[in-house]
């Protein structure tokens, strides 16, 4: 075990004794994800002779037990983690435990996973699994519509030539996308196109309602107006699955779904505005440790196990694996199924989101919320431009 925080000879004083370090351990996860995490902390149990990990599974009650955990001193040392932001004060920084592992060891994540499991340049988390956003397409669909399947290199006025093909020749829409997008997602398409909510210091004037943000929103509100798209009540998933809609953007989770159904599809890169490539946020979970830890050298010995090789292999089918030397050796990037979505994360660095930037982001979500439902709900479709300049004051 490496010493790191001055709680080593602690740890080692319990394992003299004859006794056990004890870990808690946090997960968001349920039903067959908790019986495989429980059989990888068995064996890591079973590998360790100073240390027992028990798993403490929350599911939906997640943030309410770690916020009240936190808030009496209570906190579990070990407990998965994405919204940094509203944590991060309670956790403990990892970048020392991190340099004492060598230059090698943070090679081997993926660059931009690490921008998504810090905060104000500290490293809170270490990455376990991920999903950018990709575009999904119903091959049978486009066969029937007589063109082509959209290729990597595709712009959005590709997309909508070929939507409003399938949409005059088949019975489906070309299109869909969400009438009320989660805010955290929809700020990739401003990336894509030179823009964002914010600017660094959190301001949202001239940015939210920028020309380039516009034409973001125009763009899309205006294939809903054309009838070739549709704006969808959730994800877009139910609408894609049968088969009334020929394309949607999403995130690598309903690839068992699709594949459960026997769907022919294909997944490619987001198309691009034409001025650079897109960009995709990305959906990240980390493990992170808690700052009141009393075991922080078992905690980091178990989050180092959490993460390595042979757990990245474990996990492959429920999360794309974040070791580069695991998509290399099990061959990730021959799979049409996931590579898209690691092409997106190369292209997909610099990029951070409003969440981490503005304060007040659950009540900026909120409104951002109520304003794009505004905008692409076919009842009301209301002016882009008024309504992003009555946002941003």
């Amino acid at each position: 075990m490496t010493g790191c925080g001055g709680e080593q000879k602690k740890d080692n004083a319990k394992a003299d004794k004859g006794g056990k370090t004890k870990l808690r351990f946090a997960s968001w996860d349920v039903a067959d994800d908790i019986d495989l995490q429980q059989g990888v902390v068995d064996e890591f149990n079973k590998t360790h002779d100073d240390i027992e990990v028990s798993l403490e599974a929350y599911g939906s009650d997640f943030d309410t037990k770690i916020s009240a955990g936190m808030g009496s001193g209570d906190t579990p040392d070990v407990m998965y983690m994405w919204n940094y932001p509203a944590y991060y004060e309670g956790l403990e920084p990892l970048d020392s435990y991190i340099e004492k592992e060598g230059e090698d060891y943070k090679k081997d994540f993926y660059d931009t996973l690490w921008d998504y499991n810090s905060m104000n340049e500290q490293i809170y988390g270490i990455p376990v699994g991920f999903t950018t956003h990709a575009l999904f397409y119903n091959k049978d669909l486009f066969q029937e519509a007589g063109i082509d399947e959209p290729t990597d290199d595709w712009t959005w006025e590709d997309l909508q030539t070929a939507a409003k093909a399938i949409s005059e020749k088949t019975d489906a829409k070309g299109f869909s996308f969400q009438m009320k997008p989660d805010p955290y997602d929809y700020e990739m398409y401003l990336w894509s196109n030179g823009s964002a909510y914010c600017g660094k210091d959190g301001q949202m004037d001239g940015y939210i309602n920028s020309d380039e943000s516009k034409e973001v929103f125009q763009m899309f509100q205006g294939m809903e107006k054309e009838g070739y798209a549709v704006a969808t009540e959730k994800s877009g998933t139910d609408e894609f699955r049968s088969g009334q809609s020929a394309m949607y953007v999403y995130g690598s989770w309903s690839i068992n779904s699709l594949k459960e159904d026997g769907m022919n599809y294909g997944i490619t890169k987001i198309p691009s505005f034409g001025k650079q490539p897109s960009v995709s946020i990305l959906s990240s979970s980390g493990i992170a440790m808690s700052k009141d830890s009393k075991n922080k050298d078992a905690a980091w010995e178990f989050m180092k196990y959490w993460t390595n090789e042979e757990s990245n292999k474990n996990r492959i089918g429920l999360e794309l694996p974040v070791l580069m030397n695991v998509v290399d050796s099990e061959k990730i990037m021959d799979k049409p199924e996931f590579a898209p979505f690691y092409l997106m994360l190369e292209q997909s660095s610099g990029h951070t989101p409003a969440s981490f930037i503005i304060k007040d982001w659950s009540e900026t979500s909120e409104d951002l919320s109520l304003s794009f439902e505004e905008i692409f709900n076919p009842s009301t479709l209301q002016d882009v431009s008024e309504t992003l300049d009555q946002l941003s004051e």
